[in-house]
């Protein structure tokens, strides 16, 4: 794998950790509150993310070369 993909993974990790990390009460609140959504809304959040995320990646990528 080349550097890209690896920095993308840390800075998705490092950001996945703040939550938990700083406010763990809220966050435990929140994941609760996603658990008892149906699954169409959670299926169609998930696809936002995942589009969102190649949006950035492929914007990074032809920025930086």
């Amino acid at each position: 794998m080349n550097a890209t993909i690896w920095l993308a993974l840390a800075l998705v990790l490092v950001l996945e950790g703040l939550g938990p990390m700083l406010y763990p009460r809220a966050w435990r609140r929140m994941i609760a509150a996603m658990s008892s959504l149906p699954d169409n809304i959670l299926r169609r959040f998930g696809g936002g993310l995942v589009v969102a995320g190649i949006v950035v990646y492929y914007m990074l990528r032809k920025t930086i070369g």
